[in-house]
């Protein structure tokens, strides 16, 4: 499979507001992309139209070779999926958290216990198996949710801004999770306002009003910033402030 994601003017309108205009893009397999930009520039809403979640209102997209428009369910199960709002059970403790994501998931019973020691010892909370979600740090629920979204081993993970609200700590912390998951062959889509989050990933794509202004690697975009007469940056050529391109 030569692309994890491809997509082609793929559109989200909300009556007469556009959240995402003609988005088209290219995401390899085990790449992580960091969708970047300020609030309501639209990346969310890719995020969760691209895993299913929301239905396009126009375009075209595969994720993982599926249809976006015609085979959602398959999509679904090939997935992970971590919004900002960790969707944990707070009055169970981590590992029932951990098993009951493993059912969900349909996590043949044999394989449970392995896998729920490799998601303890991933994101080092094995010490902390029996506590209870609602006694732990936004830091360590952060990183049991990630590990309730990749219990199954999907081969895509959308993350939508997962580090919102916790430490610049606990946010390296988890990209090293990130990056060990790419290493593995994970593709990884994750939203974040951070630069220095955004500076880990293998390339970027800068959203602003909907539209996509710049899909390349840090390093790439760096180069193609330029000071303006007015005293703010913008996107050299091939990228205009239009985002067309």
């Amino acid at each position: 499979m030569e692309y994890a994601i491809t997509s082609h003017d793929l559109t989200r309108a909300f009556g007469k507001f556009t959240a995402v205009d003609r988005l088209t893009l290219n995401i390899r397999p085990g790449e992580v992309c960091g969708f970047l930009g300020p609030n309501g520039a639209g990346k969310s809403t890719a995020i969760r139209m691209l895993c299913g979640i929301l239905e396009p209102s126009s375009g075209q997209a595969t994720v993982l070779g599926y249809d976006l428009l015609r085979e959602v369910e398959k999509i679904k199960n090939h997935i992970g999926y971590m919004s900002q709002k960790f969707s944990l059970y707070e009055d169970l403790s981590v590992i029932d958290n951990l098993s009951f994501y493993a059912g969900i998931y349909s996590l043949p019973r044999h394989q449970r216990s392995e896998r729920i020691a490799e998601m303890l010892n991933l994101a080092d909370i094995a010490d902390r198996k029996n506590s209870l979600v609602g006694t732990l740090s936004v830091g360590w629920k952060q990183r049991l949710a990630l590990c309730c979204a990749i219990i199954s081993r999907p081969a895509l993970v959308f993350l939508d801004e997962p580090t919102s609200g916790v430490s610049p700590t606990s946010r390296r912390q988890f990209f090293n999770i990130i990056q060990n998951l790419s290493n593995q062959g994970t593709t990884v889509i994750v939203t974040t306002h951070f630069m220095d989050e955004a500076e880990r990933c293998d390339r970027i794509a800068f959203m602003s009003d909907g539209k996509l202004m710049a899909l390349d690697t840090p390093d790439n975009l760096k180069k193609k910033y330029h000071p303006r007469p007015d005293g703010r940056t913008g996107i050299t050529a091939p990228y205009g402030p239009t985002g067309k391109h």
